[in-house]
């Protein structure tokens, strides 16, 4: 037996231990509500994958047969990413709000102004409760810049549909985001192929 396999073995041997004392201990939280409630959902943090995780979060609710839609508040209205490519053939509508990356910006007005106004068509959505789930991609931008006023998104949000869930995304959540929320993930790099000198990829980057 060569000593990967000995190490194999031993981490198999942990594992089953652990996962035996586990299951022989687990007992149902008491006082989970039953039932359909709309969440709010922050992914936010310095890693890869907070909008990657909210479109999966889109495909499992259209899945289950719930009518969703996504604002993308730095992706420009005309661009073809691989997740637009998906959701054209799903059927499924979209918004491109802004001007792309905003530390990429020639004009950083009219980027806070198309931030306002995407948000005004967001919260048209959101008021008008025809959505099951709601994305706000990149959303925690316009927050942080100040292009949109966080005490009209904490009352159009608190104001929702008690079964429209709402996922926000973006670097740098507002500790008032952060408070209001129902489940917040942070995403944080461990590594990234960037750092080594590997260009984004198709279909893994956009």
């Amino acid at each position: 037996m060569t000593s990967g396999d000995e190490a194999t073995r031993q981490r198999r041997e942990a594992a089953m231990q652990e996962l035996q004392e586990a299951n022989d201990s687990h007992t149902k939280q008491e006082g989970i509500s039953k039932g359909r409630r709309g969440l709010i959902i922050v992914n936010t943090g310095n890693g890869k994958g907070k909008t990657t995780a909210a479109l999966g979060l889109m495909m499992r609710a259209h899945g289950r047969g719930l009518k969703t839609r996504l604002f993308q508040f730095l992706k420009h209205e005309n661009a073809k990413f691989g997740e637009h490519r998906t959701l054209d053939a799903l059927g499924l509508p979209y918004e491109g709000l802004g001007d792309g990356f905003t530390w990429r910006s020639r004009n950083l007005e009219n980027s806070a102004e198309m931030a306002a106004h995407g948000w005004e068509l967001a919260k048209a959505a959101i008021e008008a409760g025809e959505y099951d789930l709601i994305v706000l991609d990149e959303f925690t931008y316009p927050l942080k810049y100040g292009w949109v006023s966080w005490p009209e998104v904490e009352a159009t949000l608190k104001a929702r549909s008690p079964l429209m869930h709402v996922v926000i995304t973006g670097r740098g959540a507002l500790p008032e985001l952060i408070e209001l929320a129902d489940t917040v993930s942070e995403i944080q790099p461990v590594k990234h192929a960037y750092s080594a000198g590997i260009g984004a990829q198709i279909g893994v980057e956009y």
